[in-house]
């Protein structure tokens, strides 16, 4: 395949970018980095079947050749990020995806949309199916991504009916691993860091709020699978239809606190601060459709899996201290 990556320079989409080249894809990435980094994609820069253009995705986009798929990435995806970049976070998903939806459709390409556990907003249903609709404040501050979203499915089903686009929409829950951003305020790179640190750990709440962590990588062979499943029909799952994929194990923010405190051997103390406006209390995926239709479940626990990112942080931390 040929695949375009929006976003391919950020978490997300490099190790996307990575696994796509490793199975013998040609690959191009599109990122603006704004919140992406071409430290993230460097290691492919000689590769005759990766190529990488500095480019926002919410202006016109133009690609040489043809295309087999179009996975559109690009977007802030961090409350710091989306907080301070509440207008660009609304253009993104909403002319970037339309941009994103154009590109395909003149290449006849398959489309695939990176969105959100965060279109389930504050979940009044726990465990979170595709089906549920969501409980989002559109005003509140975090709005402009729940929204940026949700308005980015809703297009994207709209290309699907109206002009037969091929379309897949995953919807991304929490995810943590190598090159997370050490300042990104995601929880999990918050207190890794803060714990290398011997900073205090910094809980928002009362820290019983929960979520549901999912590796890179587990994340990532999700992804992979629902961009080639091909339709089957009959009474199997639609795959043009949003597919939730993330690690079903529940943790509250406390206990993840606590969990790293462990395994980083820290001396921090976890101190609580206000909770943030609209900050959802559960978040939890059913994956019943992802095991369905991909035949897909996560297999990295979250012990092995925050090993592996604290080993990283030490690392990337050192590096920077050292340069």
């Amino acid at each position: 395949m040929r695949v375009l990556v929006t976003g391919g320079a950020g978490f997300l989409g490099s190790h996307l970018s990575d696994r796509l080249l490793a199975e013998g894809d040609s690959v191009i990435v599109f990122d603006n980095l704004l919140t992406g980094r071409v430290e993230n994609i460097e290691q492919h820069l000689g590769n005759d079947r990766f190529r990488f253009v500095k480019q926002d995705v919410t202006e016109y986009l133009h690609v040489s050749g043809e295309l087999d798929a179009v996975v559109h990435f690009a977007s802030p995806a961090s409350p710091i990020d989306y907080l301070q970049l509440p207008i660009q976070t609304l253009k993104v998903g909403s002319l970037g995806t339309h941009k994103a939806l154009g590109l395909a459709r003149e290449k006849k390409a398959r489309f695939l949309l990176a969105s959100t556990s965060e279109v389930y907003g504050d979940p009044q249903v726990h465990p979170q199916p595709e089906e549920y609709w969501g409980h989002v404040n559109p005003v509140g501050p975090r709005g402009v991504y729940d929204e940026a979203k949700r308005f980015a499915e809703a297009m994207t089903m709209a290309y699907h009916r109206y002009h037969g686009l091929d379309t897949r929409i995953v919807r991304i829950f929490n995810t943590y691993g190598s090159r997370m951003r050490p300042n990104d305020g995601r929880v999990v790179s918050n207190f890794i860091v803060q714990a290398i640190k011997n900073e205090p750990l910094t809980i928002y709440g009362d820290g019983r709020q929960t979520r549901s962590f999912c590796y890179v990588s587990d994340l990532i062979e999700g992804i992979v699978r629902l961009l080639r499943v091909e339709e089957i029909g009959g009474s199997e799952p639609d795959v043009h239809l949003p597919v939730n994929i993330g690690n079903p194990a529940e943790y509250s923010v406390q206990n993840l606190a606590e969990m790293i405190k462990a395994q980083t051997r820290t001396s921090s103390q976890i101190v609580h601060l206000p909770l943030p406006v609209d900050d959802p209390q559960v978040r939890q995926p059913d994956i019943t459709r992802a095991r369905q239709l991909l035949g897909w479940e996560p297999v990295v626990d979250v012990i092995q899996g925050l090993e592996r990112t604290i080993d990283y942080f030490r690392k990337h931390l050192d590096l920077l201290n050292r340069t």
